[in-house]
């Protein structure tokens, strides 16, 4: 690499941080079951343990995003669990909602016919509000399973209506410096019509809700004909793109480890964010997080893969050269600009990140530290034991 290459890569590993998810650590599994880790967290105790060490390691992970119904005790003081993140060199990051678990929802939350339901549901976001002011956190991050399954279910359009009621009620309630995060799906769990099933759904109720709700991009959900990076640079266009959720898909929502299908898509799709940067003067504010659930690889390990291939690609997309991919654009030269894009892509930014690491007295590959530090199998030996005590031997549904 040259020293010019070298500088881009710092500059740009200085300013990149990415959020790891507190349910990414524990036991989860598929609709068919919940199959078990030897090292796989219990509690959320753990999962900042696990999510301090990755931190550790990486240096660029120092916030966990966390699920209100699985990481806050009724009654308990959300402050005490920011002191024991604290305690793990982490901070709490995005505040995420339940709105799919509850028997009330079977029909939906924000979208159910039924107001009384609608209204627990703006509740619990409305006390989702209140945890992240109390802890510190900037994003509350909403995802719905809202939906119908078959023609003719529900209307549609007042469904529609009641979401933008919702969530025009819940943006007021956000205090000046926390942003609510718009999240879509195409699929899953309602099949035929999602409530939020694409990025053009997320931006109208996003706009609608309030100046402080913005469009998180979860890099799973889309169809695999679909062009993300085109996706992420309309919604930097218009100042609507709020955050990333991380991971590769083959089909949708795979929850694999980012760029193990397709690193070339997450390096376009952080190209366009470096190219909007350098055109507009200034890199837009944008939460990184991961969002993944690992049944078959070892949950740090996972978690550090994703962290460091994201680090490398987005190295990489920091050394597209801008001025003349502007030329090439410019002469409808469709070659060299296609170069360009691959010619950065291919650049070898292990040097890059080398030096980085050194610099922040960070080890050189932080997969190979983490197996030879033997947090794992102390992890192990703790939690296997713990497990059995609690009695959790028999795999239950998805988290």
């Amino acid at each position: 690499m040259t020293p010019a290459q070298l500088r881009r890569v710092r500059e740009a590993l200085n300013s990149f941080a990415v959020e790891t998810p507190s349910w990414g650590f524990a036991d989860t599994g598929t609709r068919f079951g919940k199959f078990f880790q030897d090292a796989a967290a219990i509690d959320l105790g753990d999962k900042l343990a696990d999510a301090g060490h990755v931190h550790a390691l990486t240096g660029c992970c120092p916030t966990v995003a966390v699920h209100v119904l699985w990481d806050f005790k009724p009654g308990e003081d959300p402050k005490a669990v920011a002191r024991l993140a604290r305690k793990h060199g982490v901070k709490i990051g995005a505040i995420n909602p339940n709105l799919f678990q509850d028997q009330c929802y079977k029909w939906g939350s924000f979208g159910n016919n039924d107001a009384t339901v609608r209204a627990a549901a703006l509740q619990h976001c409305v006390d989702s509000v209140a945890i992240g002011q109390a802890v510190g956190s900037e994003y509350l991050s909403l995802w719905f399973a809202d939906g119908t399954n078959y023609p003719g279910q529900g209307s549609i359009r007042e469904r529609k209506h009641a979401f933008e009621d919702s969530l025009r009620a819940l943006h007021r309630k956000l205090g000046p410096k926390q942003t609510m995060l718009v999240e879509y799906k195409p699929f899953e769990p309602a099949f035929y019509a999602t409530d939020i099933a694409d990025w053009g759904m997320a931006l109208l109720l996003a706009k609608k809700a309030g100046p402080r709700a913005k469009v998180l991009v979860d890099t799973g959900h889309h169809y695999s004909a679909q062009n993300i990076e085109q996706i992420v640079a309309w919604l930097l266009d218009e100042d609507m793109l709020g955050g990333f959720h991380f991971n590769d898909r083959r089909y949708a929502d795979d929850d694999l480890t980012l760029g193990s299908i397709d690193p070339y898509q997450v390096f376009r799709i952080f190209h366009e964010i470096h190219f909007f940067a350098a055109d507009r003067g200034r890199m837009p504010k944008i939460a990184y997080m991961i969002d993944q659930c690992h049944n078959e690889k070892p949950k740090i390990e996972a978690t550090i893969q994703t962290v460091v291939m994201a680090q490398e690609l987005y190295a990489k997309a920091a050394l597209v050269d801008h001025a003349a991919l502007r030329v090439a654009q410019a002469k409808n030269n469709v070659v060299d600009a296609e170069l360009i894009l691959k010619r950065a892509f291919f650049t070898d930014v292990t040097a890059g990140l080398a030096a980085w690491r050194k610099a922040n007295q960070l080890p050189g590959d932080p997969l190979l530290a983490h197996r030879r530090s033997g947090y794992a199998r102390a992890a192990a030996a703790d939690r296997r034991r713990r497990r059995k005590e609690l009695g959790l031997t028999q795999g239950g549904s998805f988290a």
